[in-house]
């Protein structure tokens, strides 16, 4: 058990303490003021009984008593004895000599609390009124209560184990998440909390799978990161080793040296272009972009992306169709997004067939909230398998090989429209070719402008 465990067990022990002491002393120092009684012979009311007959025999005789007696039915009245001295009972009752004796015994000792009483009535007769006891209802009996402590303790031992248990269900989770960030500071990606989890649906729980998602999310940044290097350090071999042959060709024969230094001139420039669009996606990867953001017509923008790349598709036996409407203002970086555009439509004019055109077009989507623009070549195509891995850095198609490039046009254009709110996705169209669409967020009526991302 961790120390935090411990720490949850000893609150709630302590607050279960202090609240079982304060209750247990309340009802302590209540119970210790209550003293056991005995109650008198046939009860509270027995006493009354013998002195209201006594004292009504005394002024009505024994036709009053007989009377008074009959109205009454309840257990002690009908226990109720009026005896004369020849031991004639006055209510007509049965009673034993037995009785007779122990009453007159009772009298004669006029102990305190006997319910016996000896009367004179108005004619002068004795009368002795008493009740037996042998006949009296049972009286009720009055004790101590018992002290708190067992209770007491059995309540502690209670809240002990539910403290206990609690503690172990709080402090669960968080040993279990420990466990996990050690993991990934040991460099295991792959650790999951969530299934230790269990079925809990609390904060906890929320915790473990915000967890999760951080570790996905690290886990597929390492990892590109990774695949990043590799094929970086394939691209750069290549040049490289070009140059150096060059280099050696030129030393082996000075009269092809001008051949050489074209070849050389040549790949160093690729060089040069790979190495800037690796800074340009590394920047826009990391959000560290400085591009000053700012309201443009997207239309605009992109009539002069295509007004640069139909020179050079018409050189290539290829054209491009453009087809918009009104101005449409966005808010954005013109650089970012020209860059971005231009990778997507390029992409297409190289990949089209010879002799066909690629087709762009803006329209506004539904609401009037963002713009898409859509670009469609007649190229091969990619295989359905592969169309989400065509926005990846060093992806390359079927025919990548045969058209160039380093594969991180579209990577480049995916982080540029994604820096502005916008999304970017690939689908085939049905006869053969390739439509990407761009989807960017229009610029709100008198909104500032926002910094680059």
């Amino acid at each position: 058990m961790g120390r935090l465990f411990w720490k949850f067990l000893l609150a709630f022990l302590v607050s279960l303490l202090i609240a079982g002491a304060g209750v247990g002393t309340v009802v302590w120092l209540h119970n210790s003021g209550e003293q056991e009684r005995t109650p008198p012979p046939g009860g509270p009311g027995g006493d009354t009984l013998i002195r209201s007959a006594a004292a009504l025999l005394a002024s009505g005789g024994s036709a009053a008593v007989g009377t008074w007696a009959a109205e009454l039915v309840d257990g002690r009245t009908q226990a109720l004895r009026i005896v004369d001295e020849e031991g004639r009972e006055l209510l007509g009752r049965h009673v034993s000599a037995g009785q007779i004796e122990r009453a007159r015994a009772d009298e004669s000792a006029a102990l305190p609390g006997q319910l016996v009483r000896r009367v004179v009535a108005p004619d002068g007769r004795r009368y002795l009124v008493f009740l037996p006891p042998e006949l009296l209802p049972p009286r009720p009996h009055f004790h101590r209560p018992p002290p708190p402590w067992p209770p007491l303790a059995a309540v502690l031992l209670a809240g002990l184990a539910f403290s206990a248990l609690g503690a172990w269900y709080l402090a669960k989770p968080i040993r279990n998440l420990r466990w996990a960030f050690e993991g990934v500071a040991a460099g295991r990606l792959d650790t999951r909390v969530a299934p230790r989890m269990g079925s809990r649906r609390d904060e906890m729980a929320d915790l473990g799978r915000d967890f999760d998602r951080m570790a996905q999310r690290l886990q597929g940044l390492v990892g590109s990161q990774r695949r990043l290097l590799h094929d970086v350090s394939h691209e750069l071999r290549s040049p490289l080793a070009r140059l150096q042959a060059a280099v050696g060709l030129a030393r082996q024969n000075p009269q092809k040296i001008e051949a050489s230094l074209d070849r050389i001139e040549r790949e160093s420039q690729r060089l040069d272009e790979l190495v800037g669009e690796l800074l340009t996606l590394s920047r826009l990867e990391a959000g560290t972009g400085t591009l000053r953001r700012e309201h443009f017509d997207l239309v605009e923008l992109v009539a002069s992306v295509v007004d640069d790349a139909r020179f050079e598709a018409q050189a290539k036996g290829r054209d491009i169709t453009f087809a918009a409407g009104d101005e449409i203002i966005i808010d954005g970086s013109v650089e970012l997004l020209h860059r971005a555009l231009e990778n997507v439509i390029r992409n297409a004019v190289k990949y089209s067939a010879e002799g066909s055109s690629v087709d762009v077009s803006i329209q506004s989507e539904a609401q009037g909230q963002s713009v898409r623009i859509e670009v469609s070549d007649r190229g091969p195509g990619i295989a359905e398998q592969d169309l989400g891995s065509v926005f990846e850095p060093f992806y390359r198609g079927a025919n990548a090989n045969a058209s160039g490039g380093f594969g991180l046009g579209l990577a480049i254009a995916r982080r540029a429209v994604e820096a502005h709110g916008g999304a970017i996705v690939a689908r085939n169209r049905p006869e053969p070719g390739l439509t990407v669409a761009i989807s960017l967020p229009l610029a709100r009526p008198g909104a500032a402008s926002m910094p680059a991302a």
